[in-house]
């Protein structure tokens, strides 16, 4: 886990909700199709940091152009708060849950990768990319994991977040009991 850089410490202190896009970010981007249906891989690791962010108080929202039972099932697996998965403007499907949460862009870490992302990446407080994410997308973010997409990225960001607000350490110790 990279160290908190000092020039990101104010942004992610600030955030208070995590927005991911689904496919590049939470996934490896592949998705399988065959007779039995749609699969995706989802990883573990992800998963406990977004199980830990919530039990911090925190909210995890996932907004996909592309809708998929597979992103529903892990979705309600997780208890994700918000769940958008509709063709169209990102930023006007996540702005209603602004202003529902009383929360504004600032207080928003969105993690995207590609074209569809470049609006909640320009507005978010803390913006992230994975690589090898679209250009575009990685030209706006304020920082690049170093984990990929479906290779554990969501929780190294989560843990960036939780240690540059000092809960981090209380966190770990939790575990050792």
């Amino acid at each position: 886990m990279p160290d908190v850089p000092a020039k990101l410490q104010a942004r992610l202190e600030r955030v208070r909700l995590l927005f991911c896009d689904v496919d590049g970010i939470l996934t490896d981007a592949s998705i399988y199709v065959g007779d039995a249906g749609e699969y995706k891989r989802f990883n573990v690791r992800d998963g406990l940091g977004i199980t830990i962010w919530r039990r911090q108080g925190f909210k995890t929202g996932w907004i996909s152009a592309r809708p998929s039972p597979a992103t529903s099932i892990r979705a309600a697996e997780l208890s994700i708060d918000f769940l958008i998965q509709q063709r169209g403007s990102k930023v006007q499907s996540i702005e209603p849950i602004l202003a529902r949460e009383n929360l504004g862009w600032e207080e928003v870490c969105y993690m995207g990768d590609d074209i569809v992302d470049l609006g909640p990446l320009d507005r978010a407080g803390f913006a992230v990319c994975v690589p090898p994410g679209h250009q575009e997308a990685l030209k706006r973010a304020h920082y690049v994991t170093e984990l990929a997409g479906g290779q554990g990225a969501v929780r190294e960001v989560i843990e960036m977040i939780l240690r540059a607000q000092s809960r981090w350490e209380g966190i770990v110790r939790e575990y050792l009991a």
